[in-house]
């Protein structure tokens, strides 16, 4: 029996193992190939560079809108943030406390907005934007990430704020604070991990995000990705600035996980024993 535990755990390592290297080659490609020529790269694609090839990086950020694009990319990503991390805690809190029927309905309807691919209301989403004028503004994606971030925003706000003893709050009502204040000074630094969890999941989504800002938007306020795919010809491609920009577009979305990975630990394993 103890045998049988101790081949099970070698077995469940070497599975984690050969899963990390899966995972971690295509970063290893992009790397390394963010440092080579376009011909090095062409000439064989998983060699190390030969020597420390910086042209692609001083050309993207120099002679191209790359800049603008990274410029753009963050205020998408920043101000969509901002604004779930306002508004979600607050409904799921309403939902969550209220306890009514027609709160319940509420909760089953933002759920069921998670059901629907994007693709199914794309085109008629689009319409609506343009003739509201928002069409080719940064406005638009954003309103629109806001809302796609309702459902799943309220399913882990809500789970969270049912392990928070409602007793915490009656005392502070007692104390005279009303419902805002008790949320914000009480409730919501509570709501940590869960608001980690979310700022790490729908920022990456938003900040990879291809096919929103590439139809949404116009040739003036491209998105990092975009810019990039720019690169990618049907004939010709170049994947030194490709590569370059990938390396360049990683280095943000790592200081920000670095900053915020023990609350993000933290949420998935309290959210796993949650709802």
């Amino acid at each position: 029996m103890h045998k049988s535990k101790k081949w099970m755990e070698i077995l469940v390592l070497a599975i984690a193992i050969l899963l990390a290297v899966l995972f971690f080659f295509p970063v290893y490609f992009s790397l390394i190939s963010a440092f080579k020529s376009n011909g090095e790269i062409l000439r064989d694609a998983i060699a190390l560079p030969t020597s420390l090839y910086l042209d692609s990086f001083k050309y993207l950020l120099t002679e191209t809108d790359f800049p603008k694009a990274m410029l753009n990319s963050l205020i998408l990503t920043a101000t969509s943030i901002l604004f779930m991390i306002l508004l979600i805690p607050m409904a799921a809190y309403a939902i969550e406390r209220t306890g009514k029927k027609w709160t319940g309905l509420v909760y089953i309807y933002y759920l069921a907005g998670m059901m629907i691919p994007f693709q199914v209301y794309m085109i008629p989403l689009f319409k609506e934007m343009r003739s509201i004028g928002l069409y080719g503004t940064l406005t638009a994606p954003i309103l629109i990430y806001i809302a796609g971030s309702v459902g799943m925003g309220v399913l882990l706000f809500t789970s969270f704020i049912k392990g928070i003893p409602a007793e915490i709050e009656e005392a502070a009502a007692i104390d005279g604070c009303s419902k805002v204040r008790t949320f914000w000074q009480i409730v919501f630094p509570l709501l940590g991990p869960c608001t980690a969890s979310m700022v790490v999941l729908q920022g990456l989504g938003i900040w990879n995000d291809f096919l929103m800002p590439s139809l949404i938007l116009h040739s003036d306020k491209r998105t990092l990705i975009v810019e990039i795919f720019k690169f990618v010809g049907e004939l010709a491609s170049r994947w030194d600035m490709v590569f370059a920009g990938t390396a360049m577009s990683i280095v943000p979305v790592l200081v920000v996980f670095i900053f915020l990975q023990k609350y993000f630990v933290k949420g998935i394993a309290a959210g796993a024993t949650k709802g």
